[in-house]
């Protein structure tokens, strides 16, 4: 597979001189200076462009071109947002960049309650808490009917035996304080959204009422009606997809669970099957996420991977740890429940081309105090992308493939 990293332009901290060293082929990326539902024009897209092709690489993904809110939850302006999209799609076409991963997940991109987990080696990683969400969505956004809601929720079997959420919850509510409160809210609704283009960002005052009204976007919009609205999407811009040659591929939710009352498609295997069924068109693809897919206690990693690869068209490559308590934090890439060494033969066989990121990574040996975006450390995804080449190098040995490592020669 081509190894890419995702990037954030030209002012994220981590460097392109930096990433050719580390045998990185592909960028990912995107126009992040571009403000949502706005077209991406083909003068900066080339721009960027140009600039990734100096240090010897190339774009390779775009992530994301983003669904706007209205085109999910069908407001009044979905048919002009989709041709705006399709301008933004013929103009990274004409550039040459054929990849699109984006996703379909109502107001949230991803979600974790704790960016700098300990580790017991002393590394932090990404993290879940269920009581620490329930807290945020009872407590501090007070979301009308969360209480009832968490009052039934259960863990798939096997996980959380007798644990009672809404009690853990409650009783945080005993000991927080509105320091606490205040990183909560940063880290759900600012640190883990605003560097990806999303509805929030650093600085924003009044996030919650905010958050609320994104919210309120979605009431009366079930499972059934957003699978609707992403079938429409699809639906109109496939043509275009067909006429440039541009890959769509969706990302799973992360995590892939229902919360905050909001519907999610793409969360299982019955979910990516009518996502692919329902617009059978080869353009209409998958963002293979093995992390976010590995949190999902019910999914079954490696056998979606052997179903899914002919309609893979990106791969992320990271592995989740569940707790017994049914936590989940980000794993070593060469643990937790996604099996990425399995992953790596199911995927060099069927198409070796395919660009792949290592995704998360740890924060180590000092990312901590380097400014990076919550989850896109640089020592730590180093360490990971080595590991991956270790294993792809393995891989491809077995099955007869060629591997050079980037950057070197035989």
């Amino acid at each position: 597979m081509e190894r890419t990293w995702r990037w954030f332009g030209k002012k994220d901290k981590i460097t392109l001189a930096m990433l050719r060293q580390i045998g990185v082929e592909g960028i990912v990326t995107a126009l992040h200076d571009v403000p949502l539902g706005e077209i991406w024009t083909r003068e900066k897209i080339h721009d960027l462009k140009t600039y990734i092709e100096s240090y010897g690489m190339r774009w390779s993904v775009v992530e994301s071109l983003p669904v706007v809110e209205s085109i999910k939850y069908a407001g009044p302006d979905r048919d002009e947002q989709i041709e705006r999209y399709k301008v933004s799609l013929r103009n990274l076409s004409a550039e040459g960049i054929h990849t699109i991963c984006y996703n379909f997940m109502p107001v949230l991109d991803w979600a974790r309650t704790d960016l700098l987990h300990s580790n017991p080696n002393g590394s932090s990683n990404l993290y879940f808490n269920y009581a620490e969400f329930a807290y945020f969505d009872i407590y501090i956004l007070q979301r009308e009917g969360a209480r009832e809601e968490w009052a039934k929720f259960r863990f798939p079997e096997g996980y959380g035996e007798g644990r009672d959420v809404l009690a853990e919850a409650d009783a945080m509510a005993q000991n927080m304080t509105p320091e606490k409160d205040h990183q909560l809210v940063e880290t759900i609704v600012i640190k883990t959204q605003g560097f990806v283009s999303g509805n929030f960002k650093e600085g924003d005052k009044e996030p919650i009422e905010k958050f609320r009204k994104f919210l309120d976007l979605y009431k009366g919009i079930d499972k059934a009606q957003l699978r609707a609205n992403m079938k429409y999407f699809l639906e109109a811009i496939m043509p275009t997809c067909e006429e440039c040659g541009m890959n769509m591929c969706v990302h799973p939710d992360d995590p892939p669970i229902e919360i905050l009352g909001l519907p999610r498609i793409v969360r299982t295997e019955e979910d990516i099957q009518w996502m692919l069924d329902a617009v059978p068109n080869k353009h209409n693809g998958l963002t293979f996420c093995a992390g976010s897919l590995s949190a999902g206690a019910y999914n079954n990693v490696v056998d979606m991977a052997r179903k899914f690869a002919s309609r893979t068209h990106f791969v992320h490559l990271r592995s989740c740890h569940i707790f017994p308590n049914g936590d989940f934090t980000e794993a070593s890439h060469l643990g937790g429940r996604a099996d990425l060494i399995e992953l790596a033969r199911v995927f060099e066989q069927e198409n070796p081309e395919l660009p792949m990121r290592v995704d998360h990574g740890m924060t180590m040996l000092g990312d901590e105090d380097k400014g990076y975006n919550a989850g896109y450390s640089f020592l730590g995804r180093m360490f990971a992308l080595g590991q991956v080449q270790g294993i792809l190098a393995t891989v491809d040995r077995e099955l007869g493939i060629k591997y050079q490592q980037p950057g070197f020669f035989d």
